[in-house]
């Protein structure tokens, strides 16, 4: 009896790997987190928005994606002892060292385009120099896919109901709430849910503002300040948003939306002629 098919490299056999690459180059790298999003969210929120559209995106662009990796870069949601417990983070320096090994394994293998997707807004922070050392070393094509949130309404389209004031869908709130009552609404317990919203720093004073999770705050109205902040310091029960606006109905949407999205951009990636100038895996001890 012959094995489902899969596109995800964690259900096939290495031959089968071989096989596909006779006929793709390219291949996505779901990179999630693992932290606080409210008491009724799971900590793998960022993580189960990564999977599911990683998972149909690569099956409506019939190209392979590895196992998503669990963790990510998220030392702001560690807090103090009992505010981000659960919470696990690599430092920057290992994050970097851990993208960087993974592509090389895969450019190793015969892959010359690699489309790393998170959901998790941070895991951005810390990459572009390892994703410009792949590139230089190798000649690879090499990008970071960031699945959208309420900054991106153009492509979220109609799914987001709550208005601007409620800062839609940036944490805890309609939109991921929605994405994980989608996957499994035993995941969400709806007898902590709680609307959130944030601030400024309380030791900023009254002239700066905050409106949402990005890691700038606004003076004068402008926002153009980058400020190295813990979630709960603007945050206080690590919910940005309404998630009494949450369906599951939404997060399907959201799939379905997103994945045709990232599935088009990847056809797109298919095209691309990418010649790689070195191979080499050296590190191997």
């Amino acid at each position: 009896m012959s094995r489902k098919k899969s596109w995800n490299l964690y259900d096939i056999s290495y031959v089968e790997v071989a096989e596909m690459l006779k006929k793709t180059d390219t291949i996505l790298i779901p990179m999630g987190s693992l932290e606080k999003h409210g008491a009724h969210d799971p900590l793998s929120t960022d993580l189960i928005t990564t999977e599911h559209v990683v998972e149909q995106a690569a099956s409506k662009a019939e190209v392979p994606y590895l196992p998503a990796m669990p963790f990510g870069y998220s030392p702001h949601h560690m807090g103090r002892v009992g505010e981000g417990t659960g919470t696990v983070t690599f430092s920057g320096e290992t994050y970097r060292k851990i993208i960087y090994e993974i592509a090389k394994s895969l450019i190793y293998h015969g892959f010359n385009k690699m489309i790393f997707v998170s959901h998790h807004g941070s895991n951005v922070k810390v990459i572009d120099d390892v994703l410009r050392r792949l590139y230089y070393e190798t000649g690879c094509f090499v990008c970071w896919y960031k699945t959208p949130t309420e900054r991106t309404y153009s492509v979220l389209g109609d799914i987001i109901e709550g208005p601007p004031e409620e800062t839609p869908g940036w944490h805890a709130g309609e939109l991921e709430t929605s994405t994980v009552m989608a996957y499994d609404m035993d995941k969400i317990d709806t007898d902590q849910m709680e609307k959130g919203s944030t601030h400024a720093p309380a030791f900023m004073g009254p002239n700066f503002h905050k409106k949402d999770g990005a890691a700038t705050v606004e003076f004068k109205g402008v926002e153009t300040i980058w400020v190295p902040m813990e979630h709960h310091d603007y945050c206080d029960n690590a919910v940005i948003g309404n998630p009494f606006r949450a369906t599951a109905e939404k997060g399907k949407k959201y799939f379905d939306l997103v994945s045709d999205h990232l599935s088009a951009f990847v056809k797109e990636v298919e095209k691309f002629k990418i010649e790689i100038k070195d191979r080499d895996f050296p590190n191997r001890a």
